[in-house]
């Protein structure tokens, strides 16, 4: 998607509400659909409010549901560092953002280094291996989807129901 939002300098204007910023994510995302061709915003309110239901601050709620704008072209990284978000916010944007072909031992190390990442990254894990979302996909998807997930929800020390274990 075109990125057509103008940047805004946050030393000059008034940082964006959780409002404003979901507003914003719905539009990035409009017209996009997930793996199961359901409307991809429902995926963002999802982790929004997985964050909200964890104790999220404001800035990790506004960092879920921008958390796949850049990795998919939503919005640009040049929008995003000129965007009214606190650094916090950007910083676990930037977090939760995968490379390509970044190993995923460092994209999880990355996560687990930036403050307030690791929730977001927990919410948007639960909401991906959700069982209702991944039986409505094909069975290698399916598979492959919930190997992966397995397999950073270890890297991050997160426990099968998506919580950390600091045991």
């Amino acid at each position: 998607m075109a990125d057509t939002t103008p940047s805004m300098d946050p030393a000059r204007a008034p940082l964006l509400s959780l409002a404003e910023v979901e507003a914003l994510a719905r539009r990035a995302h409009s017209g996009q659909t997930d793996k199961a061709g359901r409307p991809y915003a429902e995926h963002l309110t999802a982790v929004a409010a997985g964050v909200r239901e964890r104790g999220g601050s404001d800035e990790q709620i506004a960092a879920a549901w921008l958390h796949d704008a850049v990795e998919d072209a939503a919005l640009t990284r040049e929008w995003l560092d000129g965007a009214a978000l606190t650094d916090a916010t950007k910083d676990m944007i930037l977090a939760v953002t995968k490379r390509a072909g970044e190993p995923l031992e460092d994209y999880t190390a990355r996560i687990l280094a930036t403050p307030g990442a690791l929730l977001v990254k927990e919410s948007d894990l639960a909401h991906n291996a959700d069982p209702g979302r991944l039986a409505v996909l094909d069975a290698p998807t399916r598979e492959r989807l919930t190997a992966k997930y397995a397999r950073v929800r270890g890297l991050l020390g997160l426990t099968g129901d998506g919580r950390r274990d600091d045991g």
